[in-house]
Order: C-alpha cells, then structure tokens, then sequence
C-alpha cells in the first residue's frame, strides 16, 4: 500500500501577510503611539497657575515654528531684585492682548507641559492661556496702592505731586521784622 502524498503548500501568500504584518508593526504602530503620545503631552497639564508682574518682552521667534516668547518680571516686595518668568503663548488673540497691556501690570493663566519634545512647540514650559491687567499694587499685605490708567489722548491730565501747588497754611505768611529807627548818634 502506498502512502497519500501531501498536496504541495504554497509559500508565496505567507510572504505577502508576513511582509503585511511587518508592515504593519514597523511604520504604522509607532506612528499611532507618537501620535498617541503628542495626544496626550498637548492636553495633559503638569500643573496650572497664575503669575502677576510686568511684561517686558513679547517676541514672534523660531526658523520653522513660530511661537510667541515673552518674559515678564515679578517683584514679590518692593526693593527686591525682580524674578524673570519667561512663557510662551500660541494663541495669536492672547497675544495680542498682551501687547495691548504692556508695560502695565498684569496676571498670566498659565498651564505647564512637560515632555514636549522639540521647540517647535515652544522654548519654555509655561504656556499662558490668559491676560488679564490688575487695577491695584499690593505693596506689603493690607497696604495696597491703586494703580490709576493713563489719562485718555485729549483729556488734561492729573498735575502730579511736584506741580501741584503747595496747601495753604492757616498761619500768616511770614513778613520781615519792621526795620528799628535809626539811634545812631549822628555825624557832623
């Protein structure tokens, strides 16, 4: 009796899948775990806040991706030497209200990412969100002075304290002595 010989199998459909599967597992899984990983990096915070100072600087930079750098100082007491918060901001409308209150004191609404691999995101890690001007200085807690806006284009403006004329005191001006009659004994 003879043996059934097995049908020849064919090796070239195996090729295809497995050339597929490596396909597959090479370009288009990491593709899907970068994306995946931007996905979560750009909507995940490390941490949110607010900072208040001046803004000094606020500058369109980078050669391929360009975001908005700017640099702002904060004083915590008056005399003390100013901390430099540097951020970044990608939103062309918050940076517009940036330029509108430079100069002027202010709080940013930041949000912190971490893990954001190249520049092209930003040179820092604080991204702000917000502007908003503030109207008072604290100078040391329960002291605060109001921060008054700039007189508008037109209208006169406040004199200030070197122009302002001197208060009038209740108390006669001072006037010089009456000069004494002359008793010097006279020459003839």
């Amino acid at each position: 009796m003879s043996t059934p010989t097995p049908p020849p199998t064919t090796v070239a459909p195996r090729r295809r899948t497995s050339v597929l599967k490596m396909m597959f597992w090479l370009l288009v899984v990491p593709i899907a775990l970068i994306v995946g990983y931007f996905a979560v990096v750009l909507n995940w915070n490390y941490s949110t806040g607010e900072r208040a100072g001046w803004v000094q600087k606020l500058s369109r930079k980078g050669w391929l991706c360009k975001t908005w750098e700017g640099e702002m100082a904060m004083v915590s007491m008056p005399g003390a030497i100013p901390e430099k918060f540097l951020f970044t901001v990608r939103d062309d409308a918050v940076a517009e209200n940036i330029n509108k209150v430079m100069g002027k004191r202010v709080t940013l609404h930041y949000e912190e990412k971490v893990g954001l691999p190249t520049s092209c995101f930003g040179e820092t890690r604080h991204f702000v969100t917000s502007v908003l001007q503030v109207e008072d200085i604290p100078l040391v807690p329960g002291v605060v002075v109001p921060n008054r806006p700039a007189a508008p284009s037109g209208a006169p403006a406040a004199p200030s304290p070197s122009t302002q004329p001197a208060p009038s005191s209740p108390l006669p001006s001072p006037t010089p002595p009456p000069s004494a009659p002359d008793t010097s004994p006279a020459k003839n």
